[in-house]
Formats: structure tokens, C-alpha cells, sequence
């Protein structure tokens, strides 16, 4: 159990554990204006104050035209930047670290992929019906696309939180850039899997150059895109490209679809499985997601090597103080 409470250092950052509060969209805490709200403040504060190391911000739209739905979190304007300082100032004073997951719900598939394909099951079904792809972007609107998502790492960065992370999961646009099933574009933002992962590898950069050296640049990315060995070239090519920190759970395929093969004996299902190969293949830490409940489960992982931090999500949700009773050995709420 003393590793999953050692600290690690991310750039220029310590966090003081491995336990991670993973994006969870609060639906209906936000207004069409994308502001944080006292209830979003005291939702994190609640978690923060609980003993998390690392809180990711749930899923905040990099423009208003790319929300999952009209009550979601924003950083396409100025004037979120402040209630995005109270919340880095609100869980900073109890030790907790802060990146925001920045998004674009993008695309809708062609016919010929299902809609079940882009309905990741932590949303609820909900999904944007207009039509923005990945394979009909002109180079205007990649551009465009790519300035957004700077500036609201800049808005971040301005706020006070420690970082970003590129939702590049679930089928979100930046997912539909990585995945070869949706991804048919023939330029240099397609084809190849360095041309795939170009769109995001090119915000990467311009981040990094306006944001300094300090700044936590995270991507979360899918182990079956389609596949997990894909999805390992994926991360490398991340790597190459000056991520910090990965963050491993499903990509734009359907969930069993190519999904990794869990070898018998392994005690966790096929995405925290795909994390543990894909950190094998990288130098950057790598968290872990989905269906880690006990402190047990999660400090295994770490003990072991398999992963450098465990998200714990529906645990998290259904006791705020998760993280201070493992580490003091007290009964948690079942999730």
C-alpha cells in the first residue's frame, strides 16, 4: 500500500500519490455560458480534500460549437478563467494537483461505422448531431481547431491549474484523427499512424513553446484504436511527440471489438490490461482506468509496476474520502 501513496514528479510537479480522479461530466451543473459553478467547487473540493494526488476537471469544450451538451464546461472564453481559478485555488490548498480535460465532441460517424460506436457509456448516450469529422476538415478549420485548443490550455495555464489533458478517447475528434475506421483522409493528417496522430502532436508543440516548460501536457487515448498493438504506436508516436503523461482507456472502436486479450490470471478487465502493455512500451507515466475499486486493486497495480497511477472514478463518486481511508486503513463506501 506505500506505493500507491509515494509521490511522483511530473516535470517540475509532485503529486503525493497515485490515486487519480478521473473527467466525470457533472451534467447539469453548468449553464449555457460554461462557467464553474459553486457546485462544480464543491464537487472537487469535496475529492481534493478527500486525499486525491491528481484531479483531472471533467471534459471542457475548447469551443462552443463542439460541447457534448449545452450544460458543459468551457474554456473557449476569458471570462471562465475565473471560476477555474477558485477551483485550482480550492483543491491546491489541501495538496491536490489539477489538469482540466480539454475537448472537442467533434465528429458523427459515416454510415458505415454504427452510431453505438460514439456513445461512450459514461455520457449516457448523449451525442451532437451536427457533423464535424476528422476526414471533412478543411486545413482552415484544422488550424482553427488547433489555435482553439491552445488557447484554452493557455486559459488553463492562466488560472492556475498544473496542466491539460487532450481527451483523445471515446470517440471524441481527436480520437477520430488517431482511429484508421474513421480516419480517411489522404493528406498529411491521415494515413499513416504519425499522420494521425499529427493533429494533436502539432497542438503539442504550440503548447508547449507558449506555456513553458512547467506545464503538464497529458493525453488520454484508447487501447483498442483499433487495436491494441495500433494503440501502442499510438503512445510511442505521443511520447515522441513531448507528451508527459498518458492516460489509458477505450478508443473510437466498439468495446469488444479487437479488444486486448486478457491473459488468465491477470485480475483487472481488458483497459486496465491495455494500459499495463501500453506502459511497457513508454517512458512517461501511465494511468490506469476502469473498474479499480479497492485500495487493494489499486495498489497492486502500482506495487507492481503495471501502472505509475490508478484512476478510481465510480469510487470516488460514492465516497469523497476514498483516498484518505485507504491510506489510513478505514471502510469505504462501495461503489
Amino acid at each position: 500500500m506505500n506505493s500507491l501513496f509515494s509521490p511522483i514528479k511530473i516535470r517540475n510537479t509532485i503529486i503525493k500519490n497515485r490515486i487519480v480522479m478521473p473527467p466525470m461530466v457533472c451534467f447539469g451543473f453548468a449553464g449555457d455560458d460554461g462557467l464553474v459553478t459553486e457546485k462544480h467547487l464543491n464537487h472537487y473540493e469535496a475529492r481534493a480534500k478527500g486525499g486525491v494526488g491528481l484531479i483531472i476537471i471533467e471534459a471542457t469544450c475548447i469551443d462552443k460549437s463542439g460541447r457534448l451538451s449545452a450544460d458543459q464546461l468551457g474554456l473557449w472564453s476569458d471570462e471562465q478563467i475565473p471560476g477555474f481559478s477558485r477551483l485550482a485555488g480550492i483543491c491546491h490548498q489541501y495538496g491536490a494537483k489539477v489538469l482540466v480535460q480539454i475537448n472537442h465532441a467533434g465528429l458523427a460517424a459515416p454510415k458505415s461505422v454504427t452510431s453505438s460506436l460514439l456513445a461512450p457509456s459514461n455520457y449516457q448516450g448523449k451525442r451532437r448531431d451536427d457533423i464535424i469529422s476528422a476526414s471533412a476538415l478543411k486545413l482552415t478549420g484544422i488550424r482553427s481547431l488547433q489555435s482553439k485548443y491552445v488557447a484554452a490550455a493557455l486559459r488553463a495555464q492562466k488560472a492556475g491549474l498544473d496542466g491539460i489533458e487532450f481527451h483523445g478517447a471515446h470517440g471524441f475528434l481527436i480520437s477520430q484523427f488517431f482511429s484508421p475506421l474513421v480516419n480517411k483522409r489522404t493528406d498529411t493528417y491521415g494515413g499513416s499512424l504519425d499522420n494521425r496522430v499529427r493533429f494533436v502532436a502539432e497542438i503539442i508543440t504550440k503548447i508547449r513553446q507558449a506555456a513553458g516548460n512547467d506545464f503538464i501536457i497529458d493525453c488520454r487515448m484508447g487501447c483498442n484504436e483499433p487495436d491494441l498493438k495500433t494503440s501502442i504506436e499510438i503512445a510511442k508516436s505521443l511520447e515522441k511527440s513531448g507528451i508527459d503523461l498518458l492516460h489509458v482507456s477505450t478508443g473510437f472502436g466498439p468495446s469488444q471489438d479487437k479488444a486486448p486479450s486478457v491473459p488468465e490470471g491477470f485480475k483487472y478487465n481488458w483497459i486496465v490490461y491495455g494500459g499495463t502493455e501500453i506502459k511497457k512500451h513508454v517512458n512517461v507515466p501511465v494511468i490506469v482506468v476502469n473498474g479499480i475499486r479497492t485500495p487493494e486493486q489499486a495498489a497492486y497495480l502500482v506495487e507492481q509496476g503495471l501502472a505509475d497511477f490508478t484512476a478510481i472514478g465510480h469510487g470516488l463518486l460514492s465516497d469523497p474520502e476514498w483516498a484518505n481511508k485507504a491510506q489510513n486503513h478505514k471502510p469505504i463506501i462501495p461503489a
